[in-house]
């Protein structure tokens, strides 16, 4: 077995994993509040991704920019982050609120609703074309780590460590905030929660700000690895997170890390070793396979049937 090819298999996985991680997560967060499918979630990572690309054009481009490299990373993040947050607080407001209450076919049809406009929006704005973040213009991709037969670029370093970073803060604010008790309360029963004072509309707006948030940050990331942006790069990719969710247990936040990493070293493996023809194949099949096995995931757990 060729150890050089393997070993880099495991970090193109990893980094796929870990954008994918991120992108779920958004999906079993509302999932978990609301028993949502936040269908338009990966539009909202595409939207996020071209804010990202909005900064850099606003900068000069690669070729002429005046502020050091990390600081032009960071504003990229900072504007993908809050304007897909933002976003996320808007489609919760007006697309889902209203429907709160209503059969859980009228949420879904709303979600696929929001899914399309905003893929029509970006195709309006930005047209058809790949735009490409073009990393290597202010990027030393030669630098990172070299050792024997790991060689992983200072891009995926940055990819992988702030995708953790962002995985481990969720954990700890879920765990250890007030606010993460009351997403925990809301998402056991949202009544209860209700009548012991929480602010229930104000947890799921900030459930839909911060699932968003991750996702707006998963589009700036892809690009930095990836090069190119275009506006339906958001379906297959939101497709996949649901995917990841489901397979970890949709409703879970570790089984969402779980999901995306195994979904993100799955694809890795099999275009590496197999074909890129068949990796969504694969990677749907171990979605059906999961489903038939253990229908509620690796680690998630059945809802429990209220009486």
């Amino acid at each position: 077995m060729d150890v050089d090819f393997f070993v880099q298999q495991v970090v193109n996985g990893l980094t796929l994993g870990s954008v994918y991680a991120l992108i779920a997560l958004g999906y079993t967060m509302v999932y978990g509040i609301l028993k949502l499918l936040n269908f338009a979630h990966g539009e909202v990572y595409m939207m996020g991704a071209f804010a990202g690309y909005g900064v850099l054009t606003v900068l000069g481009g690669p070729l002429a920019l005046s502020v050091p490299v990390l600081v032009l990373i960071g504003l990229m993040l900072a504007a993908a982050m809050l304007g897909a947050g933002a976003l996320g607080v808007v489609i919760e407001r007006f697309a889902y609120r209203p429907l709160r209450n209503a059969p859980r076919i009228a949420p879904l049809i709303s979600a696929l609703g929001v899914s399309f406009f905003l893929q029509s929006t970006a195709l309006l704005l930005f047209g058809a074309d790949f735009r490409s973040y073009e990393t290597y213009e202010f990027v030393d991709l030669a630098s990172g780590i070299h050792w024997g037969p790991l060689n992983i670029s200072v891009v995926r370093i940055g990819v992988i460590l702030t995708s953790f970073g962002l995985m481990i803060g969720l954990t700890l604010l879920v765990a250890r905030t007030r606010l993460g008790k009351a997403m925990r309360a809301t998402a056991y029963d949202r009544e209860a929660a209700a009548m012991q004072g929480i602010d229930v509309d104000r947890v799921i707006v900030a459930t839909f700000f911060i699932g968003s948030l991750l996702a707006g940050a998963a589009g700036v990331m892809v690009g930095l690895v990836f090069y190119k942006v275009y506006f339906l790069m958001g379906f297959l990719a939101g497709l996949k997170g649901f995917t990841a969710a489901v397979i970890g247990g949709i409703g879970s936040i570790p089984g969402a890390m779980l999901g995306g990493l195994l979904i993100g070293f799955a694809e890795a493996f099999i275009t590496g070793y197999v074909s890129s023809t068949f990796q969504d194949f694969f990677v749907f099949s171990i979605l059906i396979a999961i489903l038939l096995l253990r229908p509620s995931g690796l680690l998630g757990r059945a809802d429990i049937q209220k009486v």
